[in-house]
């Protein structure tokens, strides 16, 4: 399993951005992301620094790789 890396909630937001997704709204500490043609929606906190779980499931969550997502940072 591929070594996630230690991001915060906006470098988080700017990597899934490169991917296609696009800034909705946020609402609190939280920005919601969205794609077209996708059925989820990723919901970021805006954290200093992810909780690697977290992190992990938004990248599941948006159909991609770790490897792919760190190809965006």
């Amino acid at each position: 399993m591929p070594k996630l890396p230690v991001i915060s909630g906006a470098e988080a937001v700017k990597a899934f951005e490169q991917a296609g997704w696009q800034q909705a709204r946020q609402r609190g500490s939280h920005v919601v992301l969205l794609k077209s043609g996708e059925i989820a929606s990723l919901s970021v906190p805006q954290h200093r620094e992810l909780a690697p779980g977290t992190l992990r499931a938004l990248i599941r969550s948006a159909g991609m790789t770790v490897e792919e997502f760190v190809g965006y940072l």
